[in-house]
């Protein structure tokens, strides 16, 4: 991650879900961009250009569908107690949106992420290496499920930078589609729909979608993710960016932004640098859709849902 950046998870690996918390050292200046049918996110009215405050203090991504929302109280709890966020006599109230994933139907169904979670991620926060994988927001995520969960295979995590001279982007994504996770740079299939539970053969989840095929239906999918920067935005900038961005999904999904996914970016502006906004945001798409990638790439198998790296093993 960026300067001024951590990040830490929180993982439930029997029950198949978790959290994932992107905290600012100082506050952030953020934005969001929403794609889909299925969105489910918390606490954007803080990004509102007209909202009193200015800034957000961190990021939540979870699994638990609506459910994860509890562990943004625990992130919450965990920055009040060290006096972080926007201050109102003696109390403070820290700012922290969320959006979540639909993993429900992986593991424990009862399963989702809790307050002591939020606080535990944001606890083990820190700079450098994230891991990825199925981990924290990726820990029940699948992709490629046209042919239903007993087809699908598995997502997760993922993290990508890009730069251009001073300025950094890096994107933190939580991959959970309907359709497949494709090599942004050469199309070739990473992860996506099996032609049938036991096979290890995949089929083009947006080619089957077209002629009608498919059991896909329902708000059980959803690829969440933060995009952290060191170049100066306002809201409304920062917002751009974000639907800049949202072309990485293009680039890595097939087909992104389905009425059954809840496609949803965020961007955090933490730094000084000038840069052009344009430019910004392709930088922005590249990481996001190598993040994307990435995640797909690092996920591991379940015992009837597999992960990419079982495909690379035949």
């Amino acid at each position: 991650m960026i300067a001024g950046i951590r990040v830490g998870h929180a993982t439930d690996p029997v029950g198949l879900t978790g959290v994932t918390v992107v905290l600012s050292d100082a506050p952030a200046v953020a934005g969001i961009a929403l794609r889909g049918g299925a969105n489910d996110v918390v606490g954007l009215d803080h990004l509102d250009s007209g909202h009193l405050v200015g800034t957000v203090n961190g990021i939540v991504l979870g699994g638990g569908s609506r459910f994860g929302e509890e562990a943004v109280y625990g992130v919450m709890r965990w920055l009040e107690e060290r006096g972080v966020g926007f201050r109102v006599g003696a109390a403070v109230v820290p700012h922290v949106p969320g959006a979540f994933l639909f993993d429900l139907n992986v593991g424990d169904p009862h399963a989702r992420p809790t307050r002591e979670m939020g606080y535990d991620a944001a606890k083990s926060a820190a700079a450098g290496p994230v891991a990825e994988g199925s981990v924290g927001a990726g820990t029940g995520a699948t992709v490629g499920k046209v042919n239903g969960i007993a087809c699908a295979m598995r997502g997760g995590v993922g993290i990508a930078t890009a730069d251009a001279g001073d300025v950094v982007v890096t994107a933190l994504m939580a991959v959970n589609a309907v359709g497949d996770v494709r090599d942004p740079e050469t199309g070739a299939l990473i992860a996506g729909t099996r032609e049938a539970p036991g096979s290890r053969r995949l089929i083009d989840s947006a080619r089957a979608i077209a002629a009608g095929a498919g059991r896909f239906g329902g708000p059980s999918h959803t690829t969440i993710g933060v995009v952290a920067t060191n170049a100066r935005l306002m809201k409304v900038e920062a917002t751009r960016v974000a639907s800049l961005a949202m072309v990485g999904f293009g680039r890595a999904l097939s087909p992104p932004h389905t009425a059954f996914d809840g496609d949803s970016l965020f961007v955090l502006s933490v730094g000084e640098t000038a840069f052009d906004l344009t430019r910004l945001g392709v930088l922005a798409a590249d990481a996001v859709a190598r993040a994307i990638a990435r995640g797909a790439r690092a996920a591991t198998s379940l015992p009837n849902i597999p992960a990419a790296r079982d495909l690379a093993a035949i």
